[in-house]
């Protein structure tokens, strides 16, 4: 995989690419949405992302799987963050989503696995999967996204350590 032209982070060295990479995992930490939904993003390199979360009965619909909401949160979350590892000044907005249910999900820990595929300055197309606490996956999905008019450095979650 080739990160696109002219990106700053494709240029930076190890420990600038690990500082933005720890940014956005504490970015994703300090998002109120995931007070409802607990997990955990790390970013292990350039183009990719793994979140780590749990699932019980209480994100259950009405037949006794994962409703959809989840899914759809943890793969869009995924992807976006394996996109915006490669874009070190902008925050990435998702202009569309496309989701595939492969399975029902049910209690256990839950792994989404983000991959950037391809994109280059402002248009970002990444895909993510959903796996079980079995191996199994669940569910998958593809995104576009497009740089933000918000500076990532502008974000009170975004702070280098």
């Amino acid at each position: 995989m080739t990160p696109p032209e002219g990106d700053k982070v494709a240029a930076a060295s190890l420990s600038g690419e690990s500082a933005h990479f720890r940014a956005l995992e504490r970015l994703y930490a300090s998002a109120p949405i995931n007070c409802m939904f607990p997990s955990r993003l790390s970013i292990p390199d350039a183009g990719h992302s793994v979140i780590e979360f749990n699932v019980d009965g209480t994100v259950y619909h009405a037949a006794g799987a994962v409703h959809g909401t989840v899914y759809f949160k943890m793969l869009d979350d995924a992807a976006f963050y394996a996109a915006n590892s490669l874009v070190s000044d902008r925050f990435l907005l998702t202009t569309g989503f496309n989701l595939l249910f492969t399975r029902p999900l049910r209690a256990g820990l839950v792994r989404a696995e983000g991959r950037w595929l391809s994109g280059r300055r402002r248009v970002y197309i990444a895909e993510a999967t959903l796996i079980d606490a079995d191996g199994e996956e669940v569910g998958r999905g593809t995104g576009t996204f497009m740089r933000s008019q918000y500076a990532l450095a502008s974000l009170p979650g975004y702070v280098a350590a």
